[in-house]
């Protein structure tokens, strides 16, 4: 199987630094031993004008089968003759993808010693493929790759041009075009190829998860074609797909937010424990929600950052709630959930009540329109300042449910909690804790804004001195009827709904 790849440059900026960028001179030509045969790189052309760089790959069909072990392509036990005759030898599959990385692994991650500022120059490329193996045809091949900025010619390769009638075979002769850094095309190909090919011929282990996404790192994200390439390269193996698709959403949520994956996928803190002992607030909190929804007649539930799921496993015991949704941007809190709710174990009737799905709360999202109430439980304080006219908008403005249940810290009562230093939040991902006063404020312009009216209530011992530990805030669509059995009397109503503007939409995320 063979491959080229050729740029053209000037006096100024030669051609032949295509060499630098790929460590391989081009005045040698060199080989290289794979798993499965040998590797040589030339130069059919170089200099100033123009270089093209040369991989050619033999493959061994004994090593082939031997190393296959009855797994993949070329190794199937049910066709004996068919490991050792068949087409690896001459199209560009997972075979050719794996010599990429192997000879050309400093260029594909971006590194270039000898001349370190190359690596982030875009240069004109032409990469010709003479046979792939296209499931899909040349369509797809489009598809897979102009949205990366490619100009893509993908001719059609004849079963035997003696006997035209014959039709097309299922390879196609690929030239791509287009300006890129190098990392970034070989990057392309690494994923790509074997995608197309749909044939992998090794075992998919779950550490090929990690390596396509450090190959679709900056571009996979955004791909139109990005289920079908994942499911692809990973052989579909469901489970690895779905670990995929999960992380890549997290990284899209991330970059939305300006930040790490990892410091928003921390919904579950084993070590933060302030809860009081003998009898939890955790517990308090979901009895005193779990009473305003009753009252409140909420069958259709909504547990917007619902964490490790114990709300939504509370409502679940009480057949009053038809149908609950919990909703998080932790996918491993999510992970959490379902685990601690046997999900995989649950009675059909009764799994059928309940969905986890990821998603972030400072956007709109459609899939939560049309429910009775949501809750926001010890959610709010883990929002940036200046992203909760965001979250706002996307419960009360667009989702809208009939109730809304928002529980948070009282920061007065910090100064009872022993294990507690002064001056610190109670969880390290807190961005702020409210004052009695804050909570009350903040929650009486939201309903204001929003056509909602809202009554508080303490949870847990309510101090003389500092109040309750956890302060509950009711909010009604304004003339729904209903209380919720704890108000402390002390309602605020809503004006007008008036529209904000200050959300920003996002795309919806599959469960």
């Amino acid at each position: 199987m063979f491959l080229t790849i050729s740029t053209t440059g000037s006096a100024d900026r030669p051609a032949t630094d295509l060499g630098f960028l790929l460590h391989k001179h081009p005045d040698k030509a060199q080989q290289f031993s794979t798993s499965h045969g040998t590797a040589h790189v030339l130069y059919p052309e170089a200099d100033a004008q123009r270089c093209t760089a040369a991989l050619l790959l033999e493959v061994d069909p004994i090593a082939l089968v031997r190393r296959g072990r009855g797994k993949g392509r070329g190794g199937a036990p049910d066709s004996a003759l068919g490991q050792y005759v068949n087409d690896r030898p001459y199209a560009a599959s997972s075979l050719l993808a794996v010599a990429l990385r192997s000879v050309f692994a400093s260029a594909m991650k971006g590194q270039c010693t000898a001349r370190p500022e190359l690596v982030t120059r875009t240069m004109p490329l032409r990469i010709e493929v003479p046979v792939l193996p296209a499931r899909g045809g040349a369509v797809l091949v489009r598809k897979l790759f102009e949205p990366l900025g490619w100009t893509v010619q993908a001719e059609p390769l004849p079963l035997d041009e003696t006997f035209p009638e014959w039709g097309d075979s299922r390879y196609v002769r690929l030239v791509l075009e287009g300006e890129s850094t190098l990392a970034g095309a070989l990057r392309h190909l690494y994923v790509l190829l074997p995608v197309l090919d749909d044939a992998k011929h090794y075992w998919v282990a779950p550490d090929e998860v990690d390596k396509l996404l450090r190959a679709g790192e900056g571009w996979l994200e955004d791909h139109p074609e990005q289920r079908l390439i994942v499911g692809r390269y990973l052989a579909r193996r469901w489970s690895l797909t779905r670990q995929a698709m999960e992380r890549l959403e997290l990284e899209r949520l991330a970059e939305s937010d300006d930040m790490a994956a990892e410091v928003i996928d921390n919904a579950v803190d084993e070590e933060a424990d302030t809860e009081e002992k003998p009898l939890p607030l955790a517990v308090r909190r979901r009895e005193a929600i779990l009473t305003v929804l009753r009252s409140a007649e909420a069958a259709r539930v909504l547990d917007l950052g619902c964490g490790p799921g114990q709300l939504v496993g509370a409502l679940l015991k009480e057949g009053q709630f038809t149908e609950i949704v919990g909703v998080d941007v932790s996918m491993r809190a999510l992970h959490e959930a379902r685990r601690r709710l046997r999900l995989d174990r649950m009675p059909e009737r009764q799994s059928e009540r309940v969905r986890l799905v990821q998603g972030s709360l400072a956007y709109t999202d459609g899939r939560l329109k049309g429910y009775d109430a949501a809750v926001l439980s010890e959610v709010v304080e883990h929002v940036d300042p200046a992203r909760l006219p965001a979250l706002e908008y996307a419960v009360f403005g667009s989702a809208r449910p009939r109730t809304v249940v928002v529980t948070t810290p009282n920061v007065e009562y910090n100064v009872r909690w022993e294990s507690l230093p002064a001056g610190q939040a109670r969880h390290a991902d807190h961005r702020f804790e409210w004052t009695r006063d804050e909570f009350r404020q903040w929650a009486g312009e939201v309903a204001a804004r929003h056509g909602y009216e809202v009554s508080f209530a303490p949870v847990g011992p309510d101090d003389p001195e500092v109040g309750p530990p956890t302060q509950l805030a009711h909010f009604r669509i304004h003339g729904e009827g209903g209380g919720n059995g704890q108000g402390d009397g002390n309602r605020e109503s809503s004006g007008n709904r008036e529209d904000s503007s200050t959300s920003a939409t996002g795309k919806e995320v599959g469960e």
